[in-house]
């Protein structure tokens, strides 16, 4: 079973966003954008439609029109709330959204250094879950 995110690109109010199936939490789909993938490359990956999950380059993704499927396209929403609601209706359980030529990222229940329903830059959430990771292997 797949980690669901979605990821989008947001100038002003409109939302571009894209279904990715697997691994959507912070510590690959986290650290693989914020490494990445810069403006310009976010919206080439909204460009190209849903995938099986975010890599470090397109050429190593799986884009569902690739192989045939249809309605596979990126979405667009008008207002964050309704970037929320396509979120949820997907089932994903992270969002990262790049806006100003910074991700941000939220989730869709309580997760250290999110907030649930809302944006933080992804560049502190990946700080804060770096560190609960390193207390725990110290533990």
């Amino acid at each position: 079973m797949g980690t669901r995110s979605r990821v989008g690109v947001m100038h002003g109010d409109v939302c571009k966003s894209v279904y990715c199936h697997y691994d959507g939490y912070l510590e690959h789909t986290g650290q693989i954008l914020f490494k990445h993938w810069d403006s310009a490359a976010a919206n080439q990956l909204v460009a190209l439609g849903d995938n099986s999950g975010v890599q470090p380059t397109v050429e190593e993704m799986n884009f569902y029109k690739d192989r045939g499927e249809e309605d596979v396209d990126y979405q667009v929403a008008h207002s964050f709330e309704e970037f929320l609601e396509q979120v949820e209706n997907c089932f994903a359980e992270y969002y990262y959204v790049m806006r100003d030529g910074v991700w941000y990222v939220g989730a869709v229940y309580e997760v250290a250094g999110l907030i649930k329903g809302g944006l933080v830059p992804l560049e502190e959430a990946l700080a804060v879950h770096t560190i609960d990771r390193l207390v725990a292997e110290d533990e």
